[in-house]
């Protein structure tokens, strides 16, 4: 994207010149998933597909926000003293909610803004475009009005618009992979304690390569909260017999020995997956820092699996996608990424074998499915700041 035709587009709807363009990435998690809920662990990095923000002060309470890829639902316009949700409002409802809970820390901002936003996340692809959103909001917000809010703050904040102010309840991960993320690392973090370790994502001889469905996930509308639900209820029959605050600390044996107390075997399956994925995940991240590539991958597959057959938040369009990457040559693993229900899954691909493997996969998702799938090179990112054109 040109930062030159983004200021362009800018003055074209809003009449007069910006101030700033700022860029938020949006992320794919290697493993670790359906495990931050869980006071596991995951293991996210950051890629070059994002939200463009392109922001100006006014001299009103007024948020005036457009959005290049929505041109159809126009311009809307909220006051900053009214930052309730309004299901009319769309997609600007992720910038209300980080504003309405900013002005909470910081009390009232002195004006509005006109934004303008471009992303170049396919739409419902499970890459974490609203936690892009939440952030490139926050530090737009921050940085114009130069608050004293913590980027680790911010992404609490964004955790908390898609907790309480659009009901849904995911993890922390999204909005900690876009906004703590460095470009050539991925991050291993404890969600329990926030803690992370940025590990070094050297793959010279391999691509990650993205396999989107095109399959949109909804997942407000999904059993994305039941399955939270779910682990809840199995974790306090577990808590009758073993001291734990969560099932990210449970041990595989420790889990096995006392699983015998879940008295419903669905709650059993979404407990096993929290804990067998949450140990894969540390493994992986080691079998990676060890470049033990083909281990790495290995763990990936059984993520997918587990997902799968645990805790059954794929469907047929992913499945295939993963399960027939791993029939291609030069594949060290592959498996969905994102919370499921739809949008993608990642593979690791060697260079040389890049371009037979979309060949391979595309063809036969075609075939299977009976539309085709689209296929991105993930390039890492650092996390949302303002956008320099030669970066």
């Amino acid at each position: 994207m040109e930062r030159k035709q983004l200021m362009q587009d800018f003055k074209e709807q809003f009449g007069h010149k910006a101030d700033r363009v700022l860029f938020s990435p949006g992320r794919i998690n290697l493993i670790g998933e359906h495990t931050d809920y869980n006071g596991g662990k995951v293991f996210p990095c950051a890629i070059t597909m994002g939200t463009y923000g392109v922001v100006k002060k006014r001299e009103d309470k007024e948020v005036h926000a457009f959005s290049g890829n929505f041109p159809e639902v126009g311009e809307i316009t909220f006051n900053i003293q009214d930052l309730s949700f309004k299901k009319e409002d769309n997609w600007t409802n992720y910038v209300k909610g980080m504003i309405r809970y900013m002005q909470e820390k910081v009390g009232e901002l002195p004006h509005g803004f006109d934004l303008y936003i471009y992303g170049t996340i396919p739409n419902g692809a499970s890459l974490s475009s609203s936690a892009s959103l939440e952030l490139l909001t926050g530090v737009i917000v921050r940085d114009m009005y130069q608050l004293d809010i913590p980027q680790l703050d911010l992404v609490k904040l964004g955790m908390r618009t898609e907790n309480e102010f659009l009901g849904l309840n995911s993890g922390i991960l999204d909005q900690f992979a876009v906004g703590m993320a460095k470009k050539g690392y991925a991050m291993l973090l404890d969600t329990n304690t926030l803690e992370y370790e940025q590990v070094p994502v050297e793959l010279p001889d391999h691509k990650i390569v993205i396999m989107n469905s095109m399959t949109r996930r909804e997942l407000v509308d999904s059993e994305y909260n039941t399955r939270r639900e779910q682990c809840e209820q199995a974790l306090e029959q577990l808590q009758e017999v073993v001291d734990v605050k969560s099932l990210g600390e449970l041990s595989v044996e420790a889990f096995e020995e006392h699983k015998h107390v879940i008295n419903d075997d669905v709650l059993m399956r979404r407990a096993r997956h929290a804990v067998y994925e949450n140990v894969r995940t540390d493994r992986a991240a080691e079998a990676l820092k060890a470049g033990e590539l083909n281990t790495f991958g290995q763990y990936m597959n059984e993520s997918h699996k587990s997902l799968d057959e645990d805790y059954e938040v794929t469907i047929k369009a992913t499945d295939y996608l993963a399960r027939a990457a791993w029939k291609e040559a030069g594949v060290a693993g592959a498996r969905m990424t994102g919370g499921g229900f739809g949008g993608c899954c990642i593979a690791i691909v060697e260079n040389e074998d890049v371009d037979t493997f979309i060949d391979h996969v595309g063809r036969g998702f075609k075939e299977e499915i009976g539309h085709d799938a689209e296929f991105y090179i993930a390039e890492t990112a650092d996390g949302t700041k303002e956008w320099v054109a030669h970066e």
